[in-house]
């Protein structure tokens, strides 16, 4: 086997360790992991219903649902009743989150500075366009069956 990680594990590696430091400064803030995510998506699709945001954060509605619970119960997002069917609940950030909110994205951007440490500007810029490139082909890729006759040539 190579002793070169392949790309996907790079990636997945940095992604975690992102997240594992963020966590570490993030600690004092007395939020989970799970908490702090579902606050910073929904901050940027506020008056979406539940089913939604657990697809967005890629989670089953129930867990999102324990999520929710906590985070209405520390006063940081209500829910309100869709105004035209009942079975549907909107959620929305409470004023007590914002500060919160931009506690986590100073943590987030001090996170960043600090793994992008002797990354110059320029090399920031085709990194940030590469990945962006990147994604756009898997989104497209990821919305094509798969054929049954390829293989896993990794």
């Amino acid at each position: 086997m190579n002793a070169t990680p392949t790309l996907g594990f790079l990636l997945h590696d940095v992604a975690r360790l992102l997240r594992k430091r963020f966590e570490q400064r993030a600690k004092c803030l007395g939020l989970t992991r799970s908490q702090w995510q579902t606050l910073a998506y929904l901050s940027n699709n506020e008056g979406i219903h539940q089913g939604g945001l657990a697809e967005i954060l890629e989670v089953e509605p129930i867990t999102l649902v324990r999520i929710l619970d906590k985070l209405a119960e520390r006063g940081l997002i209500e829910r309100r009743q869709h105004p035209t069917d009942r079975r549907i609940w909107l959620l929305y950030m409470r004023d007590e989150a914002h500060p919160l909110l931009a506690e986590m994205r100073e943590l987030g951007d001090t996170t960043r500075a600090e793994a992008l440490q002797g990354v110059s500007a320029e090399q920031r810029e085709q990194l940030f366009h590469i990945l962006s490139v990147m994604k756009t082909n898997l989104v497209q890729a990821c919305r094509t069956p798969v054929d049954e006759n390829e293989t896993n040539d990794g």
